[in-house]
């Protein structure tokens, strides 16, 4: 039995799906991890759950009030993220920093286009991969995490299509 579920997404790069914001309308909130782009594809977003977001290295202008990173309780669950941390073979000093300063249950990040799933110092480390159209991935993803009673993360892997601009 699922009692929260959390919308997890990086690298929109001012680009937000339609599909998407319908997939997550209904959860319990929704995590950006970083190069947001533009404030319009928070607000986007907003249409289907509360939005928290840290700001990536593209974010300026108006989305630099964004925090570098940020952490949520959701389901009973602390949820960080960050948006630069390496990866979970070889994390940078920031995200160990993070991991051992808050202590989350999961830390999701972005800035590599790539989804991966590990562990790094007792956490589940996320990267959902780009839904953006902007970088060297080939798909689109996101991320669906759930929190089960038990206190368990479970996971969807969400698919968004192509990179291409036309999105075909």
């Amino acid at each position: 039995m699922r009692v929260a579920t959390v919308g997890l997404l990086s690298d929109t790069h001012g680009f937000v799906d339609e599909a998407l914001v319908e997939i997550f309308r209904g959860v319990d909130h929704i995590v950006h991890a970083g190069d947001v782009g533009e404030a319009s594809v928070i607000k986007a977003l907003e249409r289907a759950a509360p939005v928290t977001a840290v700001r990536g290295n593209i974010d300026g202008g108006e989305l630099r009030h964004l925090p570098l990173e940020a952490v949520v309780e959701i389901g009973g669950r602390r949820i960080a993220a960050l948006h630069i941390a390496g990866s979970p073979s070889s994390p940078r000093k920031e995200a160990r920093e993070l991991l051992a300063r808050l202590r989350p249950d999961a830390l999701i990040v972005g800035h590599s286009h790539i989804q991966v799933i590990g562990r790094v110092q007792g956490a589940l480390w996320i990267n959902p991969g780009a839904a953006g159209r902007h970088g060297a991935h080939v798909e689109r993803t996101a991320l669906l995490l759930h929190v089960t009673k038990a206190g368990a993360f479970e996971m969807d892997r969400v698919h968004l299509g192509p990179r291409s601009a036309r999105g075909a």
